[in-house]
């Protein structure tokens, strides 16, 4: 037999990130104390960087009458071998490498130390990123598959196998999505652990059940009551209830700061004539520059490959600079086009708005958006926002109207407020009062719109009123 041999032309999609769209979308993403510190890297890194009050022109011209200044100025930072980044050496001169300062470090470190996949480890990274400062995953894994390009074809399974590793890690309890997960996770972690103390027989199941279904109940201190809900022995329950008092609510606050956290807004948003408009803050805006007189000493005779490599970096980073804060303005704008009504009435005044829906307007991807407002803060009359707190589903009202569910919260906020301690709103009764005022939700919605406001169950609050009248 002859085999046969042919051409064929096949057409395919591929996508392909250049270096600067790599450094744009990654900046867009980054805080504005993330994004500080990369700036203050590459002012340390790259001599044609400067901040703008760092030189005057005269000082400027004076240094660089010839060539020779900026040849002397690369020579004493050391860069002209890093550029190229070749040189063997370098990794032994380095210092030391920092011992681990946050969470996200800690975590990623144990990543490291895994077998899992490039992908997975991508997958886990992703969920390190988004846990907040005690080590609960607040966002939903739904709503952060929203946020990935389809592209990538990531599955909930996947997502939902990357969390099961990250919460394989230490501390115990992190990366759990409410506090009766994170406990029933370091109930796990101590019967895996072979070595220490055993536990009487069944103090460990009865300590699981409590934690999944009884935390409230257990919260009124009221431990005849959980017995009988129990149907256990009161030195079982004994038992279980010191073990979980060994457990911690908070798994990262040995990585949580002491200091208070002060927010600076990306953007500011002022009634202007009549309309709403978003302003970049000037009090975030790095500022650098190029070093004029030293690009054009560049420009007008040829230069070693590595000061031209450095001269690219610098236009790339300030291009990327400039593109984020273009970008952020560009969404802040359309969500205040879009939510007029809460700059003029509150937060009652929320509109239902979805990540699509703006990406759709500005023609932009829907993670594009995501990182646009991750992290980014805009000041309104009514406080500093985090920009992703406009994004909410719409909940229908019986008049055919539309609402959110952070205009829900504000109206369970008032109806609590206004209840008598003595007799506080059950879930079912706030469910009541929210449909005479048109708004018609299922008791289990109205108790995950409390919990999400931070309002604690009527029970709850019901003990806390008689503490207080004491």
């Amino acid at each position: 037999m002859q085999s046969r041999q042919s051409l064929e032309l096949r057409q395919h999609q591929q996508l392909a990130l250049t270096p600067q769209l790599q450094q744009s979308l990654r900046f867009l993403q980054l805080s504005t104390q993330e994004l500080e510190l990369e700036v203050a890297q590459a002012l340390h890194d790259n001599p044609l960087l400067e901040r703008e009050e760092e030189y005057d022109t005269e000082a400027g011209v004076a240094e660089a009458d010839d060539a020779q200044a900026l040849e002397e100025r690369w020579t004493m930072l050391g860069l002209t071998n890093r550029a190229g980044n070749n040189n063997a050496d370098e990794e032994s001169q380095r210092p030391e490498t920092p011992l681990v300062e946050t969470l996200q470090e800690y975590l990623q470190e144990q990543l490291r130390l895994t077998r899992a996949q490039p992908r997975d480890c991508a997958l886990v990274s992703l969920l390190i990123d988004e846990l907040d400062e005690n080590g609960y995953l607040l966002t939903g894994l739904d709503e952060i598959l929203t946020f990935l390009p389809a592209e990538l074809g990531v599955e909930h399974d996947e997502l939902q196998a990357a969390l099961r590793l990250l919460q394989s890690f230490d501390p115990s309890g992190v990366a759990a999505r409410s506090l009766s997960e994170c406990l029933g996770l370091q109930l796990n972690h101590l019967q895996a652990l072979s070595a220490g103390p055993a536990l009487p027989q069944g103090v460990l199941e009865l300590a699981r059940r409590i934690a999944a279904d009884h935390l409230p109940l257990l919260a009124t201190g009221n431990l005849n009551r959980l017995r009988d809900a129990l149907a256990c022995e009161h030195d079982l329950l004994l038992s279980a209830h010191a073990l979980l008092l060994q457990l911690d609510p908070k798994p990262a606050k040995e990585w949580a700061t002491s200091t208070a956290a002060y927010i600076t807004p990306d953007v500011l948003v002022r009634k202007i004539r009549g309309r709403w408009i978003a302003s970049v803050n000037p009090a975030v805006m790095p500022r650098v520059r190029i070093n004029r007189v030293y690009e054009g000493l560049l420009s007008a005779a040829p230069a070693a490959p590595a000061m031209q490599a450095q001269l690219q970096q610098a236009h790339g980073l300030l291009k990327s600079v400039n593109q984020r804060f273009v970008t952020i303005l560009r969404v802040m704008q359309a969500i205040t086009d879009r939510q007029i009504a809460f700059f003029e009435q509150g937060h009652s005044g929320l509109r239902p708005m979805q990540l699509r829906d703006l990406a759709l307007e500005l023609e932009l991807h829907e993670s594009t958006i995501s990182r646009a407002t991750k992290q980014k803060y805009v000041q309104t009359p009514w406080g500093v926002i985090e920009l992703k707190r406009f994004f909410s589903s719409a909940l229908q009202t019986d008049d055919g109207q539309s609402t959110t569910a952070s205009a829900v919260q504000v109206l369970i906020h008032k109806l609590v407020g206004e209840e008598s301690g003595k007799k506080p709103l059950s879930d079912s009764q706030l469910a009541t009062r929210l449909a005479e005022q048109g708004v018609v939700i299922a008791r289990r919605t109205v108790a995950k719109y409390r919990e999400a406001a931070g309002i604690e169950p009527a029970i709850m609050r019901k003990a806390r009123a008689a503490l207080e009248a004491r």
